[in-house]
């Protein structure tokens, strides 16, 4: 049987495995619907694969009893698959059978000994969760792999994963000390290193065990001249079936070497016990540009005798995507250089070092060579920064992502992905490797550990046009064969999945029935990962390369206008960056909460795939049977989105999942009824401002116990804020229009128009005043232009025609001020960062993209930068603030924190930027009752901790729904970053030389008056 092809009778097997897996005490979860089916479907790879059922064990017993089950016969053939973080690029953890996902619940940290240099992990353990566990004992686990934010220990294993550094620090089978495995049938396996007389014991037994020791010891000392010559000599080695590692030089035996690489093919990690390493204490990089990507990889073979930890190389498509990324600002300083040529090729070399002259010798090393040959690279900058050299390499972890952007529907496609050759032929390779993708007119990037040999290679192609898919077998074919032909190997680093088929033409006929061999001695009926690596002599085969099915083929069945309104899923590459592990990193607050993959971009992304298939599929004729299942639990999933936008930035592919949601919320209720609340909330920006002038009325009846009850069962909101009434804002008239146009110039440069925000200003409207009081202390002559409305409920809730008539009217209200020449400035970040993308979005000539409305922080960033904003003198006796930004504002604005701490610092004062997640607010989805304790979960996972160690007076947060989502579960309402400044002049009662115009302020009461220059 091939893999993928499941037969209804295995079917109906399964069905009766997975009862009887609850009846045998499993105390894991079991998911057999269709969507998370779906979502574990694909991988990082061209693959698309659909299992049967997905289980996410939570103890170590509970793989004890699924593999055990599986063995028993009693349910037909259930083959099972082991999955960490989801991000192969080969389908190593695609199956049609059964998946087994211990990162939902199996991601414990066990016993740390800090003299021995261990730590214990369970398989679901994060690589980046590990190491923040072990830097504050100053420790940490080497192998450093680009998906290090949501790769899981188990996956790592699996893989034999290395990555930057791996030079020097190897990979992940030179750390693992022990290891518990389950085995093929059911039994647990603790596998350790092994002195000759203990093998003796072991091997001797008459087990499975005993057999698997025997037979394993058997290849390799009958066969060790043939694995001598077949396993190349260089650091990245024949991953999978390590065989040249299994014995050492001592004659001590270490299965473990064997195990890991085999990608769940000989047994299930129950248990890692690693080795661990002290941390650097001194860390530097040197960043060389270079013309030409060739100049650049010749270049390597000079800078290895400086002996650095790590050489990363990138050419000028990824450099040239890169600059279109987030991270560019953070770098720009660093990687513009001096040289005004094109930049074509980028080495980064990077030293660690035990002390600072240890260090510094190194760095004098390469200085010497580079200043020896000048000629060679453009320019070169030496960075000590610890900020910006993480920096760097969350560029460098991000060049996966950029391929995927390359434009077009053309993307970078994974599966020539991780190519190695010794470093000293790296430049000949690359030079013979892209002729061959030349020769077929590809377009693609490349980057990777230039220090080893191992390039990451993506090509441009577009999965749903046959004629592109045609292409992988014929250019895996001549690359397999250069990289034998250079001594090295088609897979370097990311194992090999589906590329098993190759395995023959790299380990040679003979030693790969060896391979087969010890599968069977493993794994008898070949029900662990089959159709990968290596097959028992007689039960079944490794699948090829071209037989598997391509997502591009699914894909190919989604009608033109659905292509086009998701066309974002469809980018969806698979890298998995929001099953980021980590709390505070704001991209995808609902799966960090749920740990349900179903709940993240890359969930939702495949699922609007299949719906957006399966609705074309319907729109052409029979509706197809699965399309209500799917379609529900794809609203489902997208009920629980935010609307957070950070997917939009923070995704190196940039799948917006709000936009796409707001798209099919828009076509999924003109076949569906909306509900009363949303009618409500669509109608409720045009209602505010009445509501405002009798708020006294109002927020009586609004807080009266009847209303509650009825706003919570019968609307479903809960904890509404009180009314705040209209204060001094004005809408204003044709006349005010242009007698403010025709001001002077020198006037209208201190004229400042303030936009109210309809949320903001009827909630909130102490930072609205405060941003008005704030400017006119400055000397700014200040008008508070009262709000329209926006529009952003009815674009979260997918009514996408009356959003685009309330953008429109909004523009053009924002347009007419703008022209008046004065400066136009909002307060709320969300709405401010409406007009970057759903106004030109819903705008059919895409929007002005000259003049748009500006926040404060850009405002007065830019008066201080040109001198209308003296410095005041730092004050080392004044508190810290903390200032929390908005997760929307924080991702798609990524300067705001930066202009924050210019202007706080511009006035004398130092303030903090915490790293936090989403709050948990998100407009109305902390008000919405089914949603009301995930809300709460969220902002005790992140800003709960964030905040309960500040001084409550000196937090701050920019954006209204943090501001109500704090004072609803933390007690208290953190101020508005205008209000601190406010305060701060106001308690000031000096003359302020350093501003612009010879202000004196006097504090009376709470209030700042402006006394007119003199």
């Amino acid at each position: 049987m091939e893999a993928w092809r499941i037969r209804p009778a295995e079917t109906a097997d399964v069905s009766r495995f997975l009862e009887a897996l609850e009846r045998s005490g499993y105390r894991g979860d079991i998911a057999r619907d269709l969507a998370t089916r779906t979502v574990f479907a694909t991988d990082n790879s061209i693959y698309q694969v659909i299992p049967l059922a997905v289980l996410y064990p939570r103890k170590e017993n509970d793989l004890d009893r699924i593999v055990a089950l599986a063995a028993s016969g009693a349910y037909g053939r259930i083959p099972l698959c082991a999955r960490g973080g989801g991000t192969g690029t080969n389908g190593q953890s695609l199956t049609s059978g059964v998946v087994i996902d211990a990162s939902r619940y199996m991601n414990r940290i066990g016993a740390l000994d800090v003299d021995a240099g261990t730590v214990t992990v369970e398989p679901g353990v994060v690589l980046d969760q590990l190491n923040a566990f072990l830097k504050p004992h100053g420790l940490f686990f080497p192998p450093t792999v680009s998906t290090a934010s949501r790769a899981t220990l188990g996956g790592m294993a699996a893989t034999d994963a290395s990555g930057k550094g791996s030079r020097i620090y190897g990979k992940t089978s030179d750390y693992i000390e022990a290891m518990d495995v389950v085995l093929a049938n059911g039994e647990t396996l603790s596998v350790e290193t092994l002195e000759p007389a203990a093998f003796a014991a072991v091997a001797g037994q008459d087990s499975l065990v005993g057999r698997i020791h025997r037979e394993v010891h058997r290849v390799v000392t009958a066969r060790r001249d043939e694995i001598r010559e077949t396993f190349p000599t260089m650091n990245r080695g024949l991953t999978g079936y390590n065989l040249k590692n299994v014995l050492d030089e001592n004659g001590r035996f270490r299965l473990q070497y064997l195990l890991a690489g085999s990608e769940g093919t000989l047994a299930i990690t129950k248990r890692l016990t690693l080795r661990v390493c002290r941390l650097p204490a001194c860390r530097a990089m040197v960043a060389i540009r270079y013309a030409s990507f060739q100049t650049a990889l010749v270049d390597v073979r000079r800078l290895l005798a400086a002996d650095p930890a790590a050489i990363e190389i990138l050419d000028d498509k990824v450099l040239s995507l890169a600059r279109e990324d987030i991270i560019w600002n953070e770098i720009e300083g660093v990687l513009g250089g001096a040289s005004a040529a094109p930049v074509c090729g980028l080495n980064v070399v990077e030293f660690v070092a035990g002390s600072a002259d240890e260090l510094q010798a190194s760095l004098d090393r390469i200085l010497i060579l580079l200043a020896d040959h000048p000629e060679i690279g453009l320019d070169w900058t030496v960075v000590r920064d610890p900020t910006l050299i993480a920096q760097l390499w969350s560029l460098r972890e991000k060049c996966v992502g950029l391929l995927g952007r390359l434009g077009g529907n053309r993307q970078g496609t994974a599966f020539i992905e991780d190519t190695a050759v010794p470093p000293e032929k790296l430049a000949d390779f690359v030079a013979e490797f892209r002729a061959i993708l030349d020769g077929h007119g590809l377009i693609y990037g490349m980057f990777g550990h230039a220090d080893v040999g191992c390039l990451h290679v993506r090509p441009a192609l577009d999965m749903k046009d046959p004629a592109d898919a045609a292409l992988i077998r014929p250019v895996s074919d001549a690359v397999a064969a250069l990289t034998k032909k250079y001594g090295g190997l088609l897979w370097g680093e990311h194992g090999r999945g589906f590329r098993g088929e190759y395995s023959p033409f790299f380990f040679g006929p003979e030693l790969y029935e060896e391979l087969c061999r010890i599968k069977a001695v493993f794994d008898p009926q070949n029900i662990l990962n089959p159709g990968k690596l290596a097959a028992p002599n007689g039960h079944g085969h490794v699948d090829r390369i071209d037989e598997v099915p391509l997502r591009g083929a699914f894909d190919r069945a989604i009608a033109p206008g659905h292509a086009r309104r998701f066309e974002r899923a469809l980018a969806c590459n698979g890298n998995g960056a929001c099953f980021n592990w980590d709390a505070d990193d704001p991209m995808c607050p609902s799966y960090k909460a749920t740990r349900d993959r179903k709940q993240s971009p890359k969930g939702r992304a495949a699922l609007l795939r299949e719906w957006a298939r399966l609705r074309s599929e319907a729109e052409e004729g029979e509706v197809p049977a699965a399309l209500p299942a799917i379609e529900d639990e794809l609203h489902a999933s997208l009920m629980t989105c935010l609307s957070c936008k950070a997917c939009s930035s923070q995704c190196p592919i940039k799948v917006d999942i709000p936009a796409m949601k707001a798209q099919f919320l828009d076509t999924y209720h003109r076949r569906h009824r909306r509900r009363l609340r949303d009618h409500l909330v669509a109608r409720m920006e045009a209602a505010l401002p009445t509501a405002r002038r009798v708020s006294w009325l109002a927020n009586p009846v609004l807080r009266a116990s009847s209303f509650l009850r009825l706003t919570e069962h019968v609307v479903g909101l809960v904890d509404l804020p009180a009314l705040r009434p209209s204060r001094g804002a004005i809408s204003p008239s044709d006349a005010y229009l242009r007698a403010w146009s025709r001001l002077p110039a020198n006037v209208k440069r201190r004229t400042v128009l303030v936009v109210e925000d309809t949320f903001t200003g009827a909630f909130d409207g102490d930072a609205v005043h405060a941003a008005r009081d704030l400017l006119t202390a400055l000397g700014y002559d200040v008008h508070l232009i009262a709000a329209l409305p926006n529009g952003k409920p009815l674009h979260v809730l997918g009514m996408l025609d009356r959003f685009s008539q309330v953008a429109s009217s909004a523009k053009a209200y924002h347009d007419r001020l703008l022209a008046t020449g004065l400066h136009v400035i909002g307060i709320e970040p969300v709405t401010v960062l409406m007009h970057e993308v759903e106004y030109r979005t819903a705008a059919s000539d895409g929007g002005d993209r000259r003049t748009l409305v500006r926040s404060l922080e850009s405002f007065l960033s830019t008066e201080i930068e040109a001198g209308k904003i003296g410095a005041w003198e730092l004050r080392s006796d004044r508190p810290s603030h903390a200032l929390f930004l908005h997760c929307t504002e924080k991702t798609a604005n990524p300067r705001a924190a930066e202009q924050w701490k210019r202007i706080f610092a511009t006035f004398g004062l130092r303030i903090e930027t915490p790293s936090a997640g989403c709050c948990g607010m998100a407009g109305l989805f902390g008000h919405e009752r089914e949603h009301a304790a995930l809300s709460k979960q969220l902002f005790t996972m992140s800003w709960a901790a964030r905040i309960a160690c500040r001084d409550k007076s000196h937090v701050l947060a920019t954006g209204f729904s943090c501001r109500c989502q704090t004072k609803r579960f933390a007690g208290f309402r953190p101020r508005h970053p205008a209000e601190a400044l406010v305060e701060h002049l106001a308690r000031s009662r000096a003359t302020r030389r350093a501003l612009l115009d010879p202000l004196r302020f006097y504090e009376i009461g709470s209030q700042i008056v402006h006394l007119s220059p003199q």
